[in-house]
């Protein structure tokens, strides 16, 4: 009884410190000149056109796999580095990470990195609404990952990897590998929708 009662006591702490690095991550990418919303003028819960003004606007998107496998990424890594650590302090440091993460993602140095190196030739940056929201799903994906099996965490960061390479050409792999090292014929490849 106590165990569980400790369990959710850090439950509640780590979802406080995630809301306080949300909330200064968005004050910064305003004070970065970010916009709120889509200029499109719509929120809408689901943006499923990869080459439309309102991807990376909205509160979810084809990319929104990759966030939720960080968080599975960012649990497995705290459990490897910090077993001892309360859930919550590991929570928080995966909040830091994916804030800090979404902070530089945009910047101008990394929007134009997307735009020379991958298929995101028009990329203009997250909307405030959509970088919060990555951190919100990353957080959902270390949630996830903390209840389930590490199997079953594994075959969903897998699936995810397919479909999206499947459905849109990219997926956190690509990005990755297309962010460090571009390989041309990726690009050709993911170009060629």
């Amino acid at each position: 009884m106590a165990e569980a009662a400790n369990s959710r006591r850090h439950l509640v702490y780590g979802l406080g410190l995630i809301a306080l690095i949300i909330l200064v991550q968005v004050i910064i990418e305003r004070l970065m000149g970010r916009v709120w919303l889509c200029e499109c003028g719509v929120v809408k819960l689901w943006e499923g056109e990869v080459h439309s003004s309102g991807n990376s606007q909205q509160i979810s998107d084809w990319y929104t796999p990759s966030h939720i496998i960080h968080g599975f990424l960012f649990y497995g890594l705290g459990f490897l580095v910090l077993r001892r650590a309360p859930m919550s302090l590991r929570l928080g440091l995966a909040g830091l990470i994916e804030a800090g993460w979404e902070l530089l993602e945009n910047s101008p140095i990394i929007i134009e990195r997307y735009r020379s190196a991958t298929m995101a030739y028009d990329y203009v940056g997250d909307s405030i609404l959509n970088s919060g929201m990555d951190t919100v799903w990353m957080t959902l994906g270390f949630l996830a990952a903390w209840k389930l099996p590490v199997k079953v965490t594994i075959a969903l960061a897998i699936a995810a990897e397919i479909a999206t390479a499947f459905i849109i050409r990219d997926n956190l792999t690509l990005n990755v590998i297309m962010l460090i090292y571009p390989i041309e014929a990726i690009k050709v490849w993911q170009g060629g929708l």
